[in-house]
């Protein structure tokens, strides 16, 4: 079956604990229960993963390469959006579709979170749409794959 990658940076496992000001009260559970029955709605599968460590979130991307079932990564990089060209590389060398998420309005945010070095490698960036912008990603992963006639 035909699979849908969400890959989730630091910090993302305390939704719903940490400033639920601008993340909002839902846990990270509800987001995964979220991310699966979108799934389920589009008929793939989903397997999503989430680390606080660079590497592990490079090494999870670089493995995704190799599994010919993935259809297109959603990811939300977290802090390593701003500084981390190894997630960056590791996104340039996964060849379906990818996408950036953002719970929060980073253009509206600290200036540092302005700047995203890994989106230049995704095929588009969603942001301020809160947990619903994961489900639009994958959406566009899901019309992305249609369009190339993969299916």
């Amino acid at each position: 079956m035909n699979k849908i990658l969400v890959v989730n940076g630091p910090n993302l496992n305390f939704l719903g604990i940490r400033e639920k000001s601008i993340y909002g009260e839902d846990n990270y559970n509800h987001l995964v229960e979220m991310i699966t029955k979108k799934g389920n709605a589009l008929g793939v599968e989903t397997e999503v993963y989430q680390s606080n460590h660079e590497g592990a979130i490079i090494d999870k991307l670089q493995a995704s390469y190799y599994d010919k079932s993935i259809i297109g990564v959603v990811i939300n990089p977290g802090a390593f959006t701003h500084y981390s060209y190894a997630i960056y590389d590791a996104l340039k060398s996964v060849f379906v579709t990818k996408v950036e998420i953002h719970i929060s309005n980073i253009q509206e945010r600290e200036d540092f979170r302005k700047t995203s070095v890994t989106a230049p490698a995704c095929d588009k960036q969603i942001y301020g749409h809160g947990l619903n912008g994961y489900l639009e990603a994958m959406d566009f992963v899901m019309e992305a794959w249609k369009e190339k006639g993969e299916h």
